[in-house]
């Protein structure tokens, strides 16, 4: 029964914040809350020192007149956009300055910790149900590796596997940011879709990754990893491998229904030779079990020639099987450690592959974090120097393919990565460079 003048003035001491949460009351809340003159207002108090009038008097009168134009000539709710636009686009490019400082080892940005925290970056997954019912699962846990970080959902409530049938990955961000305090997880949020999966008949079309005693663990492209129940064939977790290669574009700058899809490269005149293939490229290798790090490597000067260039992929020999000068061992045991409310375990003989391949220029070429699961070879090693069981570990995607071979030394009980080539797609090259292998 409150008249809507009076309304009007309390909402005009709220702050934007504010604003949008008492306009979730009701229909009159929301368009009382909408009211052009309060955003104005907001708008006008935001804007940069520099834009202001530094007189008091022409001041005034540019607020008026403008306050008397903007607010009866638009429509209801057009400064709240403005003002909301104005703000995002601040808090995006501060957040990207912060990843523009490159970490000259991994060529990859090095204050990406920093740049999350800034931006109050959250992820999380929404399952939906083959009726359209949705359910969100918050609350990850995190683990930082050098190139990427793993982010893990467990819980107790998860919908029955049957009835589900996709999976979306956001980032979640805080709308209005505020420096000054911590993000309230309650507010206004604004979501970035980074992935969907479908999960119709997971067990039967996605790739097997291992098993212990109580899970089943399946991948989905890319970088998702989804643990079963084996009892009961429901989910148990779900664990994210993202690689820090535009993590936070694809975390903050998609919308909730459109995935960002990053610029082409702009090729340097001259920075490729069809003759000859690549040269001077730079390959980063970490191998790890979300808790524990297996092998972490880096090889420069990789190339291929000409003749290396067949089937549609170009061959870049990383380490070589009669080259033991260049044998990496593996430290520990292989396999991916897991967690629930209750129980925990490891899925030996596999791990998550974090490659990053750069080019000569030393922008990232191409990169991904997955699970991968190793599996005994029919062949034995010929190598005088190690005399044991061959296993292999192959990753691929539209850009290329990575093929691994370790071997098991019982002596001193550990691996040995005996063998390492890269399969770049022709396609990906000739993309990249605007060349045609």
């Amino acid at each position: 029964s409150m008249p809507s003048e009076i309304l009007l003035k309390v909402f005009s001491y709220l702050d934007a914040v504010s604003l949008l949460a008492v306009g979730c009351v009701n229909m009159r809340f929301y368009d009382l809350a909408n009211d052009n003159g309060i955003w104005l207002k907001l708008y006008s108090s935001s804007l940069h020192p520099k834009w202001t009038i530094r007189k008091m008097k022409s001041k005034q009168t540019e607020t008026v007149s403008l306050g008397c134009a903007a607010v009866h000539d638009k429509k209801p709710g057009y400064w709240k956009k403005e003002y909301i636009f104005k703000q995002t686009s601040a808090f995006k490019a501060r957040v990207m300055r912060l990843v523009k400082f490159l970490d000259p080892y991994t060529g990859l940005p090095c204050k990406n910790k920093e740049a999350m925290k800034v931006s109050g970056l959250r992820w999380i997954i929404v399952l939906k149900d083959k009726n359209g019912k949705e359910y969100v699962v918050e609350k990850p846990n995190l683990s930082f590796k050098d190139t990427s970080v793993t982010i893990l959902w467990y819980g107790t409530d998860w919908p029955c596997l049957d009835i589900l049938s996709t999976l979306k990955l956001f980032g979640v961000t805080p709308l209005l940011p505020d420096q000054s305090r911590p993000p309230n997880k309650n507010g206004p949020r604004r979501f970035s879709l980074i992935a969907e999966y479908h999960l119709a008949y997971l067990t039967e079309s996605s790739v097997a990754i291992g098993a212990d005693e109580l899970v089943q663990l399946f991948s989905l492209s890319p970088g998702l990893l989804v643990g079963i129940w084996k009892e009961k064939n429901e989910i148990a977790f779900v664990m994210a491998n993202l690689h820090y290669n535009q993590l936070l574009e694809r975390s903050i700058l998609g919308s909730a229904t459109v995935q960002y899809v990053p610029p082409p490269n702009k090729p340097l005149l001259d920075d490729t030779d069809s003759e000859y293939g690549l040269h001077d490229y730079t390959l980063h290798l970490d191998l790890h079990g979300r808790n524990s790090m297996y092998l972490c490597g880096s090889f420069k000067y990789l190339f291929c020639r000409k003749r290396d260039i067949e089937n549609g992929f170009l061959r870049l020999r990383v380490v070589n099987l009669q080259d033991n000068r260049k044998h990496l061992p593996v430290i520990g045991t292989l396999g991916i450690c897991w967690e629930t409310d209750v129980f925990k375990g490891n899925v030996k003989d596999c791990f998550v592959m974090d490659l990053t391949l750069l080019d000569e220029t030393g922008k990232p070429f191409w990169c991904f974090s997955a699970p991968v699961r190793m599996e005994l070879s029919t062949k034995s090693s010929g190598l005088y120097d190690y005399m044991g069981h061959i296993y292999t570990a192959d990753y691929s995607d539209a850009e290329g393919k990575v093929c691994l071979e370790f071997v098991w030394l019982e002596e001193t009980k550990e691996y040995i990565v005996v063998s390492l080539v890269l399969y770049v797609s022709t396609k990906k090259v000739n993309s990249w460079y605007g060349t045609n292998y």
